[in-house]
Order: C-alpha cells, then structure tokens, then sequence
C-alpha cells in the first residue's frame, strides 16, 4: 500500500470526510448492539456512565474502521463500491487515517476503563485489535473464511455494553455476542454474491470467489439453520421474554424462508432477475438483527414496569 496507488488529485478534507473515515452507517449497529446489552442488563447503571460507555464504544468502533480504511486503501480504490472513500478518493491522506485510527482507540479504551470498569475497556480494546488486526491486515486477504471468523469484532459490543453494567459476562452476553457472530456470514455472504465482481477485481478471497456462488449458497443456508437455535436459546435466560419470543419465531421463519430461495437458485436464473433473492435475502438479514435486539429492549422495559408496579 503506497501513496502512489492512491489518485493524484486532491482537494482539503472536510469535516464529513473525517465522520466518513469512522464508517457510520456500520457503527450505528455497533453502538445499538451495546446499548441493547448495557439496557438489559440486570444492573442499574447511572445515566452519566451509560452515555460514556456508549459514547466510548462508538468512538472505538470509529477507530477500528478509520485503522480498516487506512490498510484497505488499496483495495478499496479497485471496487465500485468503495472507491469513493476518502482515502482513494484522495481527500484523506492514509498517515491521517492511521494517527486518527490509533489516537481515539486509545482515548475510547481508556476513558472506558476510567468511567466503568477496565474489563469492559479490556473488551473493547480486544475488539479494535481484533478488528483492525486479525481480519483487516490477516484474515481478509488470506482465507474465504475471513467473514467467519472476523465476524467476532462486530459482535463484541453487546457484551461490552453488559459489561460496562455488570462489571461482568454471563450466559446473555454471550448467547448475544453468538446471535450476531452466526447471523455475520449468511448476511454478509448474500451481499457477497451479487458484488462478487468488486471482490474478484480487488483480489480479496470471499467464497464466491474461492469456491463459487453454489457452494455459498450452501453455506448460507447452513449457517441459517445453525442461527436458529442460538437465537431460540435466549429466551430461556434471564434477558428472554414473549416479545423476544414471538420476535424470534417470526424473524426466524422469515430468514429462514429467504436463505432457501436464496440455496435454491441457479446461477441463471439469479442473473436473470438481477440476484432478486439475494437482494431481498440481504435486506431481510438487517431486519432479523435489529427485531431481534429491538425486542429484548422491549421486553426488559416491560420487566422494569412489573417491578414498579410491583
């Protein structure tokens, strides 16, 4: 990755460009993700630390993106649809990415271990190394199976969240940090498939490219049903409840029913209609994750109710 593989004309970043760096989009799941484990919790936190917490979490999850954006630049510029980020697209230099990368993974971390407790800043620092070391630089360009086992950092913050409340880590946060972790690759894999050009251009080994669509429309099945019973699994602790319960059902069959249209395509009539299935299979995976987090929120406040009125 040198200077000269990124374009020669530039212009002075603005402020945007920076917020660009830290990824948005893909950190506003990080930071509901962690309030969702910080809210249903079974300890009281104090609103002030709550908001550190979470502000800490995000700050750190921008970190880890900013440091992905620094290493992939140039890969980046090679795919569609990432080109125009702003360190291919020249607006922001990659040592600026890289301070700005390392700077607030150590602010976010150690503000966290001062406001809660350093098990959660432990967390938190695993899951920026992790990130930004193991599958950025190691694992992306390595093995097909990079989204697998690099899905682990984006499912760390809910047990982060728990943390920073509990000072601990239990059977719920880690039945929520397995929910995210096994919904990673059937989501992921069913955007792979229909941008499977972007990876084979940039040369990144996704297993579209590996091993082809079939095979990846097997393994997203296979993962769907493995989803299924960790999913179910929670309800039967403490954070559980019947909207969680009628959530998972419902989402499980939905999901469920989009994977297999998904396994069942060939690759002819999936160009025909321009990967349809895989569109509609991607876009119900971000639906099941938010539901499925969305009703544990709900069914904790509805806990908070009884208690009251108790």
């Amino acid at each position: 990755m040198t200077d000269a593989s990124l374009p020669e004309t530039t212009r002075e970043a603005s402020m945007g460009d920076y917020i660009a760096l830290l990824k948005p989009r893909v950190m506003s799941l990080v930071v509901f993700t962690a309030l969702v484990g910080l809210i249903v919790a079974p300890v009281p936190v104090h609103p002030f630390i709550a908001f550190v917490g979470i502000l800490c979490i995000a700050v750190g999850g921008g970190a880890s993106a900013a440091l992905n954006m620094w290493w992939d630049s140039d890969i980046d510029r090679i795919m569609k649809r990432t080109s125009n980020r702003p360190i291919p697209s020249g607006r922001v230099q990659p040592e600026e990415a890289l301070a700005i990368g390392l700077a607030l993974s150590g602010f976010s971390v150690v503000l966290l271990g001062l406001a809660s407790n350093w098990l959660a800043a432990g967390l938190l620092a695993f899951t920026i190394f992790f990130y930004a070391v193991v599958y950025t630089i190691w694992l992306k360009r390595s093995t097909p199976q990079n989204i697998v086992i690099g899905g682990l950092s984006g499912a760390l913050p809910p047990m982060i969240g728990w943390a920073v409340a509990t000072g601990g880590i239990t059977i719920e946060s880690v039945l929520m940090v397995a929910l995210i972790f096994m919904w990673t690759p059937p989501h992921f894999w069913s955007l792979a498939i229909f941008v499977k050009s972007d990876y084979g251009r940039a040369g990144v080994p996704m297993l579209t490219e590996t091993h082809g669509r079939r095979v990846t429309r097997n393994h997203i099945m296979g993962y769907m049903i493995a989803l299924i019973p960790v999913s179910m699994a929670i309800v039967f602790t403490s954070i559980g409840g019947w909207v969680y319960l009628a959530t998972a059902i419902i989402m499980n069959l939905w999901f469920l029913k989009a994977c297999y249209a998904v396994w069942r395509r060939d690759e002819e009539a999936a160009e025909a209609d321009s990967f349809a299935a895989e569109r509609s299979a991607f876009k119900v995976s971000l639906a099941y994750l938010f539901l499925h987090f969305a009703a544990l929120m709900i069914d904790a406040a509805l806990r908070t109710q009884e208690i009251g009125g108790f």
